[in-house]
């Protein structure tokens, strides 16, 4: 009895150092003791008008801005508005954002965007992440589709799976009617979630969407969540946010499958990911994950924001923007044309025009 009585403390000991070692290695991944100092080389202005523009995308001709927003904190509270997308010309910056889904109701609350560029002569597409408010009659999840007309937008399609689409984020087409959609999740939210979150559990899917139907084609992924495709379609970029990394994935045109190639390790919370001109990665990124969830019910808390550029072809990862949350408040997306970066926001309502010094 003496004997199993001198072994508890040290077993107790040893049980307090390993929850005292992961502790430390969460709060550690999570950036919670990273240092900010603010930076950026040019000169930036709010543009107002859309609240939560979590994602944003730019025509490279027209040089318009699409970005899908709604109102997270309302939507939290049980008290969902209608969500939009909304365009605006990067060549006339004065012109306010304008509201191309002013019919929306709440079962419109978009989340991830992706643009598909149209042959010459046709119409792009917008693919949108929808996550309908509860009581709207609509599926929990969906992936919604427009025609660009002008000014206008016609959505065309609406696709769902209650089985796959769990906790759909971000999508990339690279068809008109085909795309690639990240799960952050397998579990909805809830405990199960948390534990996936915390505990770093690769447990999520990527999916395919070949114009009739869902299929997950990578599995056990850790917390995957801006998706990005090159525009040859030859290539297929994965944001792991809890993992701190980019995963590249060599995708075959004619199956949709995706084979791991490499991972470039960013040491951030990465999210939404832009692919510029010259191919190089733009991602909104989250400097310290633990500082986000609060903002969810608080206003006023603050969440530093961060944009990096990776370059696929040298591995290369440059930290071009760095804010304490004072000037932008939980940076999501970073799309890099030409001079300008523009840098949306999961919670605030305006995105931040950045001119770059060269």
């Amino acid at each position: 009895m003496r004997t199993r009585s001198r072994r508890w403390p040290k077993i107790v000991g040893g049980l307090v150092l390993l929850l005292a070692a992961f502790v430390g290695k969460t709060l550690r991944d999570a950036g919670a003791f990273r240092r900010i100092s603010p930076h950026f080389a040019g000169h930036c202005r709010e543009i107002h008008g859309v609240v939560g523009p979590e994602d944003v995308v730019v025509q490279p001709r027209t040089r318009i801005a699409y970005t899908a927003g709604y109102d997270r904190r309302a939507a939290e509270r049980g008290e969902p508005s209608p969500g939009a997308i909304w365009a605006w010309p990067l060549d006339r910056p004065d012109t306010p954002p304008k509201n191309l889904t002013p019919a929306a109701g709440i079962d419109f609350q978009p989340h991830g965007l992706g643009l598909w560029l149209a042959p010459e002569g046709g119409r792009d597409r917008l693919f949108v992440v929808n996550h309908p408010a509860p009581g709207s009659g609509k599926p929990k999840h969906s992936v919604d589709v427009f025609e660009i007309d002008g000014d206008s937008l016609t959505r065309v399609a609406s696709w769902t799976d209650p089985d796959l689409l769990v906790m759909p984020n971000d999508v990339a087409p690279v068809g008109p009617d085909r795309f690639y959609l990240t799960n952050t999740h397998a579990n909805p939210k809830g405990f199960g979630q948390n534990l996936e979150t915390y505990l770093q559990l690769p447990r999520a899917k990527v999916l395919s969407f070949d114009g009739g139907r869902f299929r997950a084609v990578r599995e056990g992924e850790l917390f995957p969540n801006g998706v990005a495709a090159s525009a040859d379609g030859k290539r297929v970029w994965v944001a792991s946010t809890t993992g701190r990394e980019v995963k590249e994935y060599e995708r075959d045109p004619s199956s949709g499958a995706l084979r791991f190639a490499r991972s470039f390790f960013v040491g951030t919370g990465v999210d939404n990911i832009d692919v510029d001109a010259a191919g190089d990665l733009w991602i909104g990124s989250h400097p310290n994950l633990l500082a986000v969830p609060p903002m969810l019910t608080d206003p006023s808390a603050k969440s530093p924001s961060q944009v990096v550029r990776l370059r696929p072809s040298t591995g290369e990862v440059e930290e071009v923007f760095l804010d304490d949350g004072s000037r932008i408040s939980g940076s999501s997306v970073g799309v890099h044309v030409g001079d300008r970066l523009i840098v949306g926001q999961i919670f605030g309502d305006f995105l931040l025009d950045c001119s770059m010094e060269r």
